[in-house]
């Protein structure tokens, strides 16, 4: 057992909003993430919440905080992945990450087309940074727990084999996928 397996993961939960960060109105991303994870997740876990403006140097910085300084596993962000000019949030992701994953895009496109025909529209991507897992998601709660739905079987194993904290799904929620040992 590595230590990883005994201690909580840290979590990091970025709301990308010029609006939200602003005050000018309630973050429901943020929350919609924390209470999918908390649905899903067994395994003991510890969240580090951010809630920033659209600007690429800034959301460069918070990944970064939330990868280097605070020790987060995994980072979920949303909001910021449509093709609006402030929508930079895929661009910073990229930016920060040594390694991409385009397959998790992939996916949430995929399974959003069956709701709505402007999914293709979303830019979500995902990438490694170190040894956390940077996934972006689209801004609304419904849609945050179709796409995480979708690629989080995935995501245990994923954070499995780049070296951070082990995570446990509760398996009547959501069924997390290992290769047989």
């Amino acid at each position: 057992m590595s230590p990883s397996d005994t201690l909580p993961a840290t979590i990091g939960i970025l709301t990308v909003s010029d609006r939200a960060s602003a005050g000018q109105y309630q973050d429901l991303g943020g929350p919609a993430i924390s209470d999918t994870l908390s649905a899903y997740l067994r395994s003991p876990w510890r969240k580090v919440y951010r809630c920033i403006p659209d600007q690429q140097e800034v959301i460069e910085a918070t990944l970064c905080e939330l990868c280097d300084q605070q020790g987060c596993d995994l980072v979920v962000t949303t909001g910021g992945t449509g093709p609006a000019p402030r929508d930079v949030t895929p661009e910073a992701t990229e930016a920060v990450c040594s390694k991409l994953l385009p397959g998790f895009g992939e996916l949430m496109r995929t399974t959003s087309l069956r709701y709505v025909p402007t999914a293709i529209l979303s830019r979500q991507t995902a990438g490694i940074r170190g040894r956390s897992l940077i996934i972006n998601l689209p801004g609304k709660p419904k849609s945050i727990r179709q796409c995480l739905d979708a690629v989080f079987p995935a995501v245990p194993y994923c954070l499995d084999l780049i070296g951070a904290a082990r995570l446990e799904t509760d398996e009547a929620v959501l069924l997390a996928f290992r290769p047989p040992a």
